[in-house]
């Protein structure tokens, strides 16, 4: 009986595991799980609905962002990042091919959103495999970046 107990548990223990334990071999594995993975599932500590897709540094500017954020008001993102919005989901995805140099890669992503939208992910090799470390947009009125959000600029 213990037996059964002690496997159930690690049998549990082992579906449990959250998606930060993922790595991901490819730019391409990266963006595709990012873009089919339901965000009911992130840790509800975590900075970001998307931190286990998220590289170390882009996780700690996003908590710094919300470190210094007084209760209540609204930090430096006010929109979902990964769908260039507040509203939506991204349909009809389309992960580029990457441009990878040494532990950097730069994928363009393509979806719809209401409206065509253009995504630019620069991915870090980290813990041996590739996390998002900014996203990009250069569409609209007031083109953006994460890190540059962050930043205030």
């Amino acid at each position: 009986m213990r037996l059964l107990a002690a496997l159930f548990a690690a049998l549990t223990a082992l579906f449990a595991l959250p998606a930060a334990a993922e790595t991901y071999g490819t730019p391409e594995a990266l963006l595709e799980a990012l873009y089919s993975y339901d965000t009911r599932q992130t840790d509800e500590t975590a900075p970001s609905l998307y931190s286990p897709f998220f590289s170390e540094g882009l996780n700690a500017v996003w908590q710094a962002d919300i470190d210094k954020t007084p209760e209540g008001d609204m930090g430096a993102i006010g929109f979902d990042p990964v769908i260039s919005g507040q509203d939506g989901e991204a349909t009809n995805v389309e992960v580029g091919q990457p441009i990878i140099l040494d532990d950097t890669a730069e994928v363009e992503v393509t979806f719809t959103n209401f409206e065509p939208v253009t995504l630019y992910y620069t991915l870090v090799r980290e813990n041996g495999g590739w996390k998002v470390d900014d996203i990009a947009s250069q569409q609209g009125e007031y083109p953006w970046s994460l890190r540059a959000l962050f930043e205030g600029n």
